[in-house]
């Protein structure tokens, strides 16, 4: 998925995405969803944070009870790469 898309993409179709990606993808998705939210103006944030408690949610339904540390493990092994 390119990142444009990722911002771009009804929200209905990127869930569905989500679903289908594996965990790297999923991953590497919420990492580039943080560092949107990061630049952008203010007008575009509210939709860039709606997609990143899509893909928090995600990634909590495939790790339960665990919230968001198997992502916050995996970027802290890619920072080292």
């Amino acid at each position: 998925m390119t990142d444009k898309k990722i911002l771009s993409e009804p929200v209905d179709d990127l869930a569905r995405r989500f679903a289908s990606m594996i965990d790297d993808e999923l991953f590497a998705a919420m990492e580039f969803l943080e560092q949107a939210s990061e630049a952008r103006q203010r007008q575009d944030l509210d939709e860039i944070l709606s997609r990143i408690a899509l893909a928090e949610s995600e990634i909590e339904r495939r790790f339960p009870g665990q919230l968001l540390l198997p992502y916050r493990d995996w970027k802290e092994r890619n920072a080292r790469l």
